[in-house]
C-alpha cells in the first residue's frame, strides 16, 4: 500500500504544528522548511482545517496551529480523512468491480484484513508520539525546538 503525496504532506504540516504546539506558523514558512509548493500545502491547509485538524486565522498575525492537542490526533484518522480511497483491488469497490471471480476468490479477504490491520497500527500512534520519534536531524533543526 502506498500514501498519496497528499496524505504525505498532510502528515507533514501536522507534524510540524506538533512541534509548535500552541503556536501560529505560516503555509510560507512550512513551504520553505519542507521545500514543497505552497500552492500544495494551500489545499492541503484548507482540508485539514475543514476537517478540524487545525485551525486557521487570517489576518497580519494570521497562520495555523494544530486544532487539538498532538496526543489526541492519532496517525490512522489523519490517513483515513487524506486518502481517497484504500480499494486495494478493483473488488473492493462493489461499484467498479468488474472481477469474474469476486464470488469465489478468498485473495480478497486476506487483503482485506491486511489493510484493516494497516489502520489499526496508524490508530495506536499520536501525532505526539510520532514528533518525539522523529529522527533527531528533525528534532534538532532550530525552527523545531520548542
Amino acid at each position: 500500500m502506498r500514501l498519496t503525496l497528499y496524505s504525505d504532506y498532510s502528515l507533514r504540516v501536522l507534524l510540524y504544528l506538533s512541534h509548535k504546539e500552541g503556536e501560529t506558523v505560516t503555509i510560507t514558512e512550512l513551504a520553505d522548511f519542507y521545500k514543497i509548493s505552497r500552492n500544495h500545502l494551500v489545499k492541503v491547509v484548507h482540508n485539514l482545517g475543514i476537517n478540524g485538524f487545525i485551525a486557521t486565522s487570517r489576518g497580519k498575525h494570521g497562520g495555523i496551529r494544530l486544532a487539538r492537542p498532538a496526543h489526541e490526533i492519532t496517525v490512522g484518522e489523519v490517513v483515513r480523512y487524506t486518502e481517497p480511497d484504500f480499494d486495494l483491488l478493483e473488488c473492493f469497490n462493489p461499484e467498479t468491480d468488474q472481477c469474474v471471480i469476486t464470488n469465489t476468490c478468498s485473495l480478497k479477504s486476506m487483503l482485506f484484513e491486511a489493510r484493516s490491520a494497516f489502520i489499526k497500527v496508524l490508530d495506536r500512534y499520536t501525532l505526539a508520539e510520532a514528533a518525539a520519534k522523529a529522527p533527531s536531524e528533525f528534532r534538532s533543526i532550530p525552527i523545531l525546538q520548542g
